[in-house]
């Protein structure tokens, strides 16, 4: 299934690279024998044209220094500290973990280039089926209003990260964009999400890969449940029907075990809704084991490649899991790691990491931090992952659920969906998934505060104190590593107020709840004004 993704993907490269030469006189170039100005796409190339605006999900999901990074670097979960090999990079992951990143950090700059990548190729195709040069018959109307559901999850990311962006529709207006408000792009999301979804499809197993009825759904119940912060209400019963029709249309359920989500041959998850499909040969970018495996670990795998040993959790987070929570092994590679064929121990992974280090001399050792192991590495694994990003999947959208409930002061049915999510963790203890409303309402256990070199914390301002913090918990606990963090601590008001390893909150900590205007961009459009605090 991947392959076959991957390579309507390709082929929809050269599609759009015929299509856009298509005018011009290419007598001597050939794509696959056909003329660019002979190619007449139909029904049978609909795979392939949809692609392009797909594609450069790939590069923005796992890329490096991409979106993955720019959810997890800011949050409490996941910190990239200098090592004996490197991983200084002048200082950008130290910025981003205390939230002093700049106007030309990479990872709020990549994350804005590669979105409207996909909304240009986007209006690009819809502009070519509405006037004819990409003629479909039957499908037009479905493709248009699939291309506009991509478009709309690319601003939706926007809108997430920067926020006041402009939003471009027509790919023929040459005209420089205006900036456009939140609030605006806010409301013009939600408009295209709704507008399109009566014409998308309904068959779960046939859209694998691509934004069907119920990713658009998914999606919106998320930005429904981000809406206070996106557009200053909240919208907790629109998150509630948005999950329910998911729900009670027994497309999608939970995979029996947490690790199916995430391996690499996730894309026979019965729970993942919308993904961005990854494969080793047709469509690489997965690096996610390269950033955070110590480079002995390539022996543990029989690696290809040899990793580059950055990134790696929190002790602090790790201290809040359940030690007989599966998710705990099932996301964090730990302890002693052995060479298949000796039996050798290679590495001894510790929860313990001294500092981010830089400024102040500290390396953190190759060993010293629990690393990402969530999707799960094959035996003699490239430097790029088979395993696709799930996006969107069903255990998200029953904890939407869950919370906008808990919201809404209806926590004892809130904890009926969070014991259901939590069942496959405790398989060995069944009693231990259950948890109450009164529970949900507590603090969390997470122990805030600025941690010193030697582990213990400092500083202390605890997380007690957080409304739903416990839920809070869960949200990491089922979703670390998923690109979710940020977006989590901003909601429950913990990004800017809390303490965590070697962060304090920033000076300016309200405006830091969104990136800059990358100062590239700036630069070649006069009518951006950049975001507040920067």
């Amino acid at each position: 299934m991947k392959k076959t993704i991957s390579n309507y993907i390709k082929a929809g490269s050269v599609i759009l690279m015929a299509l856009l030469n298509s005018c011009t006189n290419l007598d001597e170039e050939v794509f696959s024998e056909v003329l660019p100005a002979q190619f007449k796409p139909t029904e049978k190339n609909l795979p392939s044209i949809i692609a392009p605006p797909y594609a450069s999900l790939r590069t923005l999901m796992c890329g490096w220094q991409g979106y993955f990074d720019l959810q997890e670097e800011p949050a409490d979960c996941i910190i990239t500290p200098v090592r004996p090999n490197g991983w200084d990079d002048g200082g950008t992951y130290r910025r981003m973990h205390q939230h002093t990143w700049t106007t030309q950090e990479w990872q709020p700059y990549n994350t804005w280039q590669n979105a409207f990548s996909s909304i240009n190729k986007a209006n690009m195709v819809i502009s070519q089926l509405e006037d004819g040069t990409i003629q479909l018959e039957a499908s037009k109307e479905a493709t248009i209003s699939e291309l506009r559901a991509v478009r709309a999850l690319a601003y939706y990311l926007l809108l997430d990260n920067h926020g006041n962006v402009p939003i471009v529709t027509d790919f023929k207006d040459g005209a420089l964009p205006e900036q456009r408000s939140r609030k605006e792009v806010y409301d013009f999301v939600i408009k295209e999400l709704n507008e399109v979804m009566p014409l998308l499809s309904e068959d779960a197993g046939a859209t694998y890969g691509r934004l069907n009825k119920w990713g658009v759904k998914a999606l919106l119940a998320k930005i429904y449940l981000n809406s206070q912060v996106y557009a200053g209400t909240a919208e907790w019963e629109k998150c509630i029907k948005e999950a329910d029709d998911i729900i009670n249309s027994n497309k999608y359920s939970l995979d029996i075990n947490y690790s199916d989500v995430f391996t690499y041959t996730n894309q026979n998850s019965k729970e993942i809704i919308f993904s961005v499909p990854y494969d080793e040969i047709y469509g690489k970018g997965n690096q996610l084991h390269m950033k955070t495996l110590d480079p002995v670990s390539r022996t543990v795998y029989q690696m290809t490649a040899q990793p580059w040993g950055g990134n790696c959790a929190v002790p602090q987070f790790i201290n809040t899991y359940d030690p007989e929570d599966s998710r705990l092994k099932d996301t964090w590679i730990q302890g002693p790691q052995t060479n298949p064929q000796t039996g050798q121990v290679v590495i001894n992974y510790v929860n313990v990491v001294p500092g981010m280090g830089g400024t102040n001399g500290i390396v953190a050792q190759s060993n010293q931090g629990y690393r990402i192991g969530k999707y799960v590495i094959k035996q003699n694994a490239t430097g790029n992952l088979d395993n696709d990003f799930p996006f969107l999947r069903y255990g998200d959208v029953l904890m939407m659920k869950a919370e906008a409930l808990l919201r809404t002061g209806r926590a004892d049915a809130a904890a009926l969906l969070v014991t259901q999510v939590r069942q496959r963790a405790f398989k060995n203890n069944p009693a231990k998934a259950v948890v109450t409303g009164a529970q949900l309402v507590q603090g969390s256990k997470y122990q805030y505060g600025l941690q010193a070199t030697d582990g213990t914390v400092a500083e202390v301002n605890g997380g007690a104190d957080i409304q739903y913090g416990r839920f809070l918990d869960e949200l990491g606990w089922e979703f670390a590593a998923e690109a979710h963090r940020r977006q989590d601590l901003i909601r429950f008001g913990v990004f800017q107020t809390k303490k965590w390893f070697n962060h304090s909150p920033h000076a300016l900590a309200q405006t830091r709840t969104l990136f800059p205007i990358p100062a590239d961009e700036l630069a070649k459009n006069p009518n951006l004004k950049q975001n507040t605090g920067y």
